[in-house]
């Protein structure tokens, strides 16, 4: 894996023994990833689209191009290979309101 992923592997791998990947899912069927990143702070990933909140994935990711993911998107895809997300069913309401924290977040 660290050799294909590089840096983010080994702490992508930390994050999953740590159980941090949950699956956030809505009755629409509508899905997110939330992962507690090692800081604490809790960031939205979208695997669907490939994309994660964290300042990691903007500037190595988007920006920079220097890396495919941050440790954070790849903890989601290991996580559901391994089977090993956290399940959270929420009502429409509350993935709107999940979305809409991470939009004020940003904004």
């Amino acid at each position: 894996l660290k050799f294909i992923f590089g840096p983010s592997a080994v702490p992508a791998l930390d994050l999953v023994d740590q159980r941090s990947v949950t699956r956030v899912r809505a009755p629409s069927g509508r899905t997110l990833y939330q992962v507690l990143g090692s800081s604490g702070k809790l960031y939205t990933c979208y695997s669907s689209c490939h994309f994660c909140t964290c300042p990691a994935f903007g500037f190595s990711v988007l920006q920079k191009s220097e890396s495919l993911l941050c440790k954070h998107i790849l903890a989601v895809y290991l996580s559901q290979a391994m089977g090993a997300c956290q399940e959270l069913a929420v009502s429409e309401e509350q993935l709107t309101n999940i979305l809409l924290a991470e939009e004020e977040d940003e904004g």
